[in-house]
């Protein structure tokens, strides 16, 4: 493997072994354990700890794309739109093919950026297991016509390729990333930060990348911790001992005062996903008297405090076009009666604790269930230990914070993913024909407006399932001290959060 080229050694792993084994406070010093002078160490601490070993094939590889770790050929614009990373260039050669052209760029291990690296990362994720959800409604076909070219063609006309080339998933990695049939991005991505050690689900650490291709980072690295209590990360905020503490409960905003919380709009659905397939709710019309026990103005006002806002459907304030065009619910079955209700077997209704307010979410709509005659047990974990569960369709009900334009900053992704039979994050279980037909129908248009009106055609046949009820729309709190720390990246999208810019002082 070819050494990585540096204007500057980089430490040895175990610098800080010892520092990462310990409570946040004396977390590795922020005077730069990379001995550099030129600037601070970050201290950041993350809500999800890594669930897949730093997979880019799941969650982790938002993760990774929040700390500046990955990048792919294009990245998105404030507005959704593709805009040049690793790609500068790109052009529509046809309805189902693609031409990219690639920048100078060196991969974090010193080997250069060519096609077959580019082909090889798209190749392996078009094959992982579990696929990718940007990937569970279409297939890339990729050839490599130059070293600095590479042509990508779809099955079926995709208008939204280079939005659903920025996903974090499609990273692009080195060959040295792939070995003995596992994926390890450390030290094999080109991001403005190097993974340099992950230790298990507790910590990892970042080293600067001086050879990457864009704007130095400012920070010679940070000091990750992985805490899933909302309440640790905000006192750890408090007292000083990080510097950036993602998503703040809100019930932690209002005593952290203003100076340290930034809050901004989201993408983000709070839904309950019922089981389509098993279980009491696959009987439509106990969904349907599930949706009608719901009230999500009383989750507004006593777990969020008001910093969110009601369900409107699928995709909420966080979308602006959305409320314009959207329908009424199509179909939906009568709900069944209390008595009936009462005589249905217990549910079991799961979330997680990474975040803080979802447990007393769960907690609010096992009462207003009960109060419509359903016995309902909880089960609260860390996500880690609950979706293999959900995938596989083990619980009745599940409850998830779900970015409805992760995927490609369109939400065609998340409906097909989340909603169509294929889909790759299916928690519902749903299998329809017509939501299946509406969803494909919106993925074909190329059309902004055309494609917008589909999919919100696509929602009401979804709402009309009960498949998933919506119980709010989140606000993000990010937490910071913007006195002393700067260039934290305030995402709706939440692609990034930690970037070449964020420094302390």
């Amino acid at each position: 493997m070819p050494t990585p080229r540096r204007r500057r050694p980089v430490p040895p792993l175990a610098l800080c072994a010892t520092a990462l084994l310990v409570p946040l406070a004396t977390a590795c010093s922020s005077s730069g354990t990379d001995g550099s002078a030129d600037g601070q160490r970050l201290r950041v601490v993350m809500a999800f700890p890594p669930a897949q070993a730093m997979s880019p094939y799941g969650d982790d590889a938002v993760t990774l794309s929040r700390l500046a770790v990955i990048e792919g050929l294009t990245t998105l614009g404030g507005n959704g739109d593709a805009r040049p990373a690793l790609a500068t260039s790109w052009k529509r050669d046809n309805d189902r093919t693609w031409t990219f052209t690639l920048r100078d760029a060196v991969f974090q291990d010193g080997r250069k950026l060519e096609s077959t690296a580019v082909a090889r990362s798209l190749r392996a994720a078009q094959e992982a297991s579990p696929k990718p959800r940007v990937l569970s409604d279409t297939r890339l076909d990729v050839t490599t016509p130059d070293a600095k070219t590479v042509r990508i063609s779809t099955r079926t006309p995709d208008p939204l390729l280079p939005q659903r080339l920025a996903n974090p998933s499609l990273t692009i990695l080195s060959e040295g990333a792939y070995e003995d049939g596992r994926v390890n991005p450390a030290g094999h991505a080109t991001g403005p930060f190097t993974l340099s050690k992950v230790n298990g689900a507790v910590s990892a650490t970042l080293q600067r990348n001086d050879t990457y291709w864009g704007t130095r980072a400012k920070a010679p690295g940070a000091d990750v911790k992985f805490v899933a209590d909302g309440t640790a990360r905000a006192n750890a905020l408090r007292t000083g001992s990080v510097d950036v503490a993602e998503y703040v409960p809100v019930s932690q905003a209002s005593l952290l005062g203003e100076k340290l919380v930034h809050a901004f709009p989201s993408a983000r659905t709070n839904g309950l996903s019922l089981n389509t397939r098993h279980g009491v709710f696959a009987d439509p019309a106990m969904r349907a008297a599930a949706r009608e026990a719901i009230d999500s103005g009383a989750l507004v006002k006593g777990v969020y405090e008001g910093r969110a806002d009601t369900a409107q459907g699928l995709l909420g304030p966080g979308v602006p076009w959305a409320a314009a065009d959207r329908t009424a619910p199509t179909d939906r079955a009568k709900a069944a009666g209390e008595a009936e209700v009462a005589k249905t077997g217990q549910i079991v209704l799961a979330t997680y604790t990474n975040r803080p307010e979802l447990p007393e979410v769960a907690t609010v709509v096992q009462q207003q269930l009960t109060a419509r005659g359903f016995t309902v047990k909880q089960v609260v974990r860390d996500y880690a230990q609950l979706e293999a569960d959900a995938l596989a369709g083990k619980y009745d009900a599940f409850i998830q914070a779900r970015n409805t334009l992760l995927d490609t900053a369109d939400p065609v992704s998340y409906l097909a993913s989340d909603f169509t039979c294929d889909g790759s994050f299916n928690i519902s279980q749903l299998c329809d024909e017509r939501v299946d037909a509406a969803v494909a129908k919106a993925a074909g248009l190329a059309d902004t407006d055309d494609r917008h009106r589909a999919e919100m055609a696509a929602e009401a046949d979804i709402l009309g399932t009960d498949a998933l009820v919506p119980l709010l729309h989140e606000r993000f709190v990010q937490g910071y001290d913007d006195s002393r720390v700067h260039g934290v990246s305030l995402d709706p999208m939440e692609r990034t959060l930690i970037t070449a810019d964020t420094r302390v002082g």
